[in-house]
């Protein structure tokens, strides 16, 4: 599932009028009353619209996404973009307390979130929670306890995505084929570690309990089969080079991306798609917290109800930096009415097989952080790879 601009500001002095001009203004208006001459009335300026600060992935402060809000509650959000959770974690840190009105992280970074003291505690009873579908009812990664500190917006799912001129489907629902020799030089990375080894330690058959959750023989038979990846890889790119990197043919395939990714680059007509491979794929999700110290705290609650609700939903599912998938019933009937065709190419239909299938099915793990090892084991690793 990886989130810019400069802002110039000229001063400018209007003359002062004085005290004597001023004065002499009253003495007119004094005298036009007088005179029964109508006074034009100058309606006091509006109010300064109030500033949100939120952290996100890229796209979820445009105006696709908040301009409706903003226009709602006179409020103007400003978004602090990151790629990856140790990126978003590191940012955090570096940041009074108080900074961020609304954080949105990835289900599997709320628990360090919390446990570092950055989110606050939410009530349950304030949100949508019982549009959720069942599945997502009660997300574990989102509570601690009996407390929620996180509420799920979309989700969406990573496998291998591959150029449909070179990789048939039949070859992509394997994540072998990333080896074959066709592939050499033409293998991609989104250059974040937990997708990617995710992905690779399903190819390794570690699917019970989780691909994130492997002991210390497992780990290190991953770290073999991803270094005997390396002759066939591209490059480790960001957000933006990941697009044009599939867009323009540099890279014939990737494991770890999928929709999100390649659900933009088809629009623009590049022969890309995303499967989800027989041996499984993962599960990102994304959600919000309310951040720790915020004092606007009510203000960013409301956005979170109003980005959760059927119009809210039917925005983050077009989202135009990146597509999601609904969590939310009531998501699935506002995109069904407003674009069915987007609904059906993401699998949110109503009567029939769909993308919540495959979860239920067993077919999609949530993507977690190491449970056997550190968060660092797996970065520092990936570094290496890079570096190899």
């Amino acid at each position: 599932m990886t989130k810019k601009s400069k802002n110039t500001t000229k001063s400018h002095t209007k003359p002062d009028l004085g005290r004597r001009k001023i004065i002499q203004g009253a003495g007119y208006a004094t005298a036009a009353s007088a005179l029964s001459v109508p006074l034009i009335l100058v309606p006091p300026r509006a109010n300064a619209a109030t500033e949100l600060n939120m952290i996100a992935w890229y796209g979820h402060g445009e105006p696709d996404m908040v301009e409706e809000f903003e226009a709602m509650h006179n409020v103007k959000i400003k978004a602090k973009y990151y790629a990856g959770g140790d990126n978003m974690l590191a940012l955090i840190s570096q940041s009074p307390p108080g900074t961020y009105d609304l954080i949105l992280s990835d289900g599997e970074f709320v628990r360090l979130l919390n446990e570092a003291g950055y989110i606050e505690p939410m009530d349950p009873n304030e949100y949508h929670m019982d549009d959720l579908f069942d599945e997502y009812s009660h997300f574990a990664a989102h509570w601690s306890g009996d407390s929620l500190y996180s509420v799920i917006v979309r989700f969406g799912y990573l496998g291998v995505s591959f150029n449909t001129e070179i990789i048939s489907h039949q070859e992509a629902m394997d994540y072998n084929i990333l080896w074959d020799p066709k592939l050499k030089g033409k293998v991609g990375h989104f250059d974040w570690h937990l997708p990617n080894l995710g992905c690779l330690s399903l190819r390794d058959g570690n699917n019970k309990p989780s691909p994130f959750d492997i002991g210390s023989a497992e780990w290190a038979k991953l770290q073999e089969t991803t270094l005997s990846l390396k002759p066939q890889v591209a490059g480790y790119f960001d957000y933006g080079g990941t697009f044009a990197s599939l867009k323009n043919g540099q890279v014939h395939a990737m494991c770890g991306i999928g929709d999100w990714i390649t659900g933009i680059v088809r629009k623009d007509g590049s022969p890309v798609d995303s499967v989800i491979p027989k041996q499984g794929g993962i599960q990102w999700t994304e959600s919000y917290s309310v951040g720790k110290g915020s004092n606007k705290q009510d203000l960013a609650k409301e956005f979170i109800r109003y980005i959760t609700s059927p119009k809210g939903q039917v925005r983050s599912i077009q989202m135009g930096a990146y597509p999601g998938m609904s969590p939310y019933k009531s998501g699935w009937t506002a995109i069904n009415e407003a674009n069915p065709a987007e609904a059906k190419r993401q699998r949110m239909v109503l009567d029939g097989p769909n993308c919540i299938d495959d979860l239920r099915e067993g077919r999609i793990h949530f993507r977690d952080t190491p449970v056997q090892q550190s968060l660092e084991d797996w970065n520092d690793f990936w570094s290496e790879y890079k570096n190899a």
